[in-house]
């Protein structure tokens, strides 16, 4: 026992034994805030006596989640999900058919609009590839398109509703990265956002082309008007929320609640959710809000004995040794995009930004660039399996096995790679935005 606590003493031993016991409890079915949360005590024996470790925990579970800016994350969620209900994403969907018609293989195209749309809207990616995926699948099924195909094209669009704001992730970003601001992060999503989903519909043109889908027929004048008229109240709140927080007229957090008021009414108007849908919205409100701050609560700990073991100045110093911005950029995309592959979104943002952030400062990269970067890599593995939560969602809404879209889906990884690779670096197509409105 002795022999293992010096083991640990040592931050590269104490690195090993932590992750080795997070990824053993995984691999045996332990929920991961759990798997995080006994990982991190075991570590800590070795640093605080037995009968503080405790305590400490309890200490950092609680001042993990007792943050204002947290509150955005639970009605970032209600709102997106009153919105999944109330009648909104059909309208988005509508004018995705609009925008997107005219383009070869257009129902695909209309896709990922769709999603960059709802995904703005709702904030979630997961959402978005259940929503959208759901009305667009049929449709393309119906018009001669590969199942496989047209289930790949949504989930690969899926993850730009996490970068297009408002976005739940990057409030995390921001929460465990010391502060940097929402405002910022939020605009400069937008261009590696727009940027993502362009690459997507590349690939689409090209098997569009190839495969011989069609365009949609011309849609006359009073048709046109009818559907912006009716997707103008949704996209509207993008503008009140955004830009209310841009603008400093609200916070983050405040802004999150007018959004839950605004999509409240929105679902009144249309009338398209009954009282019962509401408790239901609420109840699955509840419980995501409440794995999520769980999840960060359990991640206080993890993040406290890493900082006393001294584990991210160790893995900082090995990446350093490239002594190469390029190349350390290189590394740590490849490393984030490896996460992604095994961790979800939520737990690889509180986990590895206190790892990167340091690396991240050391060459210059600024905060904001940096969240744009880790948010890009893990929405990215979010579409690849073995753990993509957008994967599952997305062929479950198919009624496809993972192994049927896999192939499909590969084409449409490497794009997305390739417009990570350019937001990697390019730092203007992030940061162009949040300088011109004066928030660097």
């Amino acid at each position: 026992m002795d022999a293992l606590v010096d083991f640990m003493l040592d931050p590269a031993g104490a690195a090993i034994v932590l992750f080795a016991l997070f990824f053993g409890l995984l691999a045996l079915g332990t929920p991961i805030s759990i798997a995080i949360g006994v990982a991190s005590v075991v570590t800590g024996f070795a640093y605080l006596p037995s009968n503080v470790i405790g305590f400490v925990s309890a200490q950092k579970m609680f001042s993990g989640i007792d943050s204002f800016t947290l509150l955005a994350i639970p009605f970032f969620v209600l709102a997106g999900n009153i919105m999944n209900k109330g009648g909104i994403a059909i309208r988005l969907i509508n004018l995705a058919k609009l925008l997107g018609g005219r383009m070869p293989g257009a129902l695909a195209h209309t896709n990922v609009l769709a999603n960059m749309l709802f995904g703005s809207i709702s904030g979630s990616s997961i959402a978005a590839a259940a929503a959208v995926g759901g009305v667009m699948g049929p449709l393309q099924r119906k018009e001669g398109y590969d199942p496989a195909f047209s289930a790949a094209v949504n989930i690969a669009s899926a993850p730009t509703g996490i970068l297009i704001p408002p976005s739940g992730p990057l409030i995390l970003f921001s929460l465990v990265s010391g502060g940097t601001s929402i405002s910022a992060l939020f605009l400069g999503g937008y261009l590696p956002g727009i940027l993502m989903g362009l690459s997507v519909m590349m690939v689409i043109t090209l098997f569009a082309v190839r495969r011989g889908y069609r365009t949609e027929g011309s849609v006359g004048w009073s048709e046109v008007l009818h559907v912006i008229w009716q997707a103008l109240p949704p996209l509207l709140m993008i503008i009140l929320v955004i830009g209310g927080i841009a603008i400093g007229a609200f916070t983050a957090t405040e802004g999150a609640a007018v959004a839950v008021l605004y999509s409240f009414i929105l679902s009144l108007m249309y009338r398209m959710a009954s009282f019962q849908e509401y408790l239901e919205v609420l109840k699955s409100s509840a419980v995501t809000s409440c794995s999520i701050l769980f999840l960060i609560a359990a991640s206080g700990i993890m993040s406290y004995v890493m900082t006393i073991a001294g584990i991210p100045d160790v893995i900082a110093e090995t990446i350093l040794t490239f002594d190469n911005p390029i190349v350390i950029l290189l590394v740590m995309n490849v490393c984030l995009l490896i996460i992604g592959f095994f961790m979800d979104l939520t737990p690889a943002v509180l986990i590895f930004t206190p790892i990167f952030l340091p690396i991240a400062t050391e060459i210059g990269i600024h905060p904001v660039h940096l969240g744009i970067i880790m948010i890009f890599n893990l929405g990215v593995g979010s579409m690849t399996p073995p753990v993509g939560s957008v994967l599952f969602v997305g062929c479950a809404v198919a009624n496809l096995r993972i192994d049927q879209v896999v192939r499909p889906i590969l084409p449409f990884f490497f794009a997305t790679s390739v417009a990570l690779l350019l937001t990697t670096y390019v730092p203007w197509i992030t940061l162009a935005l949040p300088r011109f409105l004066g928030l660097m």
